[in-house]
């Protein structure tokens, strides 16, 4: 094992885990502010579902290491969603503790890139 294994190791989990607690929430609280964010774009509903791909399936994927590069792709394209269909009026803002507001959607968003980028290495 190399640093760089060990060192996409902890990228991919803590990519997967963090953004699989998103998905949890999803899953128990429901995705109606996504469907009514899609629908108000005048999108298909049914994409709102995509949120379950991205934020459920895919960061297991990256947890177990299969598909991984796959899986942060789509967690990729779900930020990119994310950050168009809900947080386009944030991007010039800060927060009240003076960090920028989208710092953990560009965290998922930068992150998942990253693991695409290096995928899985040899830990997976």
């Amino acid at each position: 094992m190399t640093s760089d294994d060990f060192g996409k190791l902890v990228l991919r989990l803590t990519l997967g885990i963090l953004m699989l607690f998103h998905g949890l929430a999803k899953i128990t609280h429901g995705i109606d502010f996504i469907i009514k964010s899609v629908a108000t774009r005048g999108l298909p509903e049914i994409l709102a579902y995509g949120v379950y791909l991205g934020e459920v399936v895919a960061p297991i994927l990256i947890i177990i290491g299969y598909f991984t590069r796959l899986g942060a792709a789509i967690i990729f394209t779900n930020m990119v969603f994310a950050l168009i269909l809900v947080h386009m009026d944030h991007f010039w803002i800060l927060g009240e503790h003076g960090g920028w507001r989208l710092e953990l959607q560009a965290f998922f968003l930068l992150t998942a890139l990253a693991v695409v980028l290096l995928g899985a290495g040899k830990l997976s």
